[in-house]
């Protein structure tokens, strides 16, 4: 099997399961479930900064990702919030992402610039509607008109 005829279905894989791990950290933070916030079994207060609005992020971000709807701007969101959370959270605690805690930070963060650059790959909601859209243009696209 050629590389490029993987290529688009593991980039898939690879962009649901990144956003199926990014759903579930906003909603232990959100509902406190899976093990809560930070294992404690509870959620974060409402519009708690940045804690909630983070959470919220993963939780609706993260669907979309994981449904490859709006998937670059998502994704690329994803990797912005990740990145914050890395250099206001992690980095003052010391630099290497081993000895601060954030080395999900770190992965998260550039996972989804990855899937933000490359796209969501072949089996994608935002896939599927360009193939609709090309389809209708060209199943319905006037004929030529003839002199």
């Amino acid at each position: 099997m050629k590389s490029d005829q993987i290529r688009g279905p593991v980039l898939s894989l690879f962009r649901m399961v990144t956003g199926l791990l990014f759903v579930c950290h906003g909603a232990a933070t959100i509902f406190g479930v899976l093990g809560g916030n930070r294992g404690t079994g509870h959620a974060v207060a409402f519009g708690t900064w940045p804690g909630w609005w983070a959470a919220a992020i993963q939780l609706v971000f993260g669907t979309l990702v994981l449904a490859g709807l709006l998937t670059r701007v998502s994704a690329l969101l994803c990797s912005g919030s990740m990145a914050y959370a890395y250099f206001t959270v992690h980095a003052p605690q010391g630099l290497f992402p081993i000895r601060n805690g954030g080395e999900a930070a770190a992965m998260f963060c550039w996972s989804f610039f990855l899937i933000a650059v490359f796209g969501p790959g072949a089996w994608a909601l935002d896939t599927l509607i360009h193939r609709l859209r090309h389809h209708e243009v060209e199943t319905y696209a006037p004929a030529p008109a003839q002199a």
